[in-house]
């Protein structure tokens, strides 16, 4: 029989895989609705939003398949693996900041995934969810990250938060799905290393 100790440090690790896969579905998630959207509709980075691919906003939404079923399935199941894995986290750093910050998080990318972008107010607030909440997720991350990892999660913070408040400077250059991904991606990046950290410290606490 394991252990108390060992159980719980199987939760950290647990966690960890949830992260990291979270982060994975998102990215295979967006690449793989880009694949599938029309090509006669012409999806841009610069010019088209990341949600586009659920839904375009209204008052003329478009919504194309399977491209829109691929994206919202991918965010709802990468919210649910946040959530999940947010459970486990807390049930071993019992972080209270970091708990609500990374609910937050989680509830956000599932909200975005159930309410396509021709769903208003309901999809810009979990956007904006998401957003704020991961930026600021990944800077305080930097209390629970014991090795260099944690100035890359605080500068990755810090672009999205960076990004997000200062996208109209940006859009000229960048153009609005442009700076739309330099806020959401250091996010992801940020949760795939994360994960990827707390994995490794699972296993090797696991074996002390």
């Amino acid at each position: 029989m394991k252990s108390k100790n060992e159980e719980h440090k199987l939760k950290l690790t647990v966690a960890g895989i949830l992260f990291f896969l979270a982060a994975s579905v998102v990215l295979m998630g967006i690449i793989t609705g880009e694949i599938f959207y029309p090509e006669e509709l012409t999806y841009t980075t610069p010019k088209s939003m990341i949600s586009d691919l659920g839904s375009t906003v209204p008052p003329n939404s478009i919504i194309t398949q399977p491209s829109a079923t691929i994206f919202n399935i991918s965010m709802m199941i990468a919210g649910i693996l946040i959530l999940v894995g947010n459970y486990f986290l807390f049930k071993f750093y019992h972080e209270k900041i970091a708990g609500i910050l990374i609910g937050l998080l989680g509830l956000g990318v599932l909200g975005v995934g159930i309410f396509p972008g021709n769903m208003t107010p309901m999809h810009p607030i979990f956007s904006l969810m998401a957003f704020i909440s991961g930026g600021l997720a990944a800077i305080y991350s930097y209390r629970l990250i014991k090795s260099t990892f944690k100035y890359i999660a605080l500068i990755f913070g810090i672009i999205c938060l960076f990004f997000l408040f200062t996208s109209n400077m940006f859009i000229p250059v960048l153009g609005g799905g442009g700076v739309e991904r330099w806020v959401a991606y250091p996010v992801v990046l940020w949760l795939l290393g994360f994960g990827g950290y707390i994995i490794g410290l699972g296993s090797k606490e696991n074996t002390q």
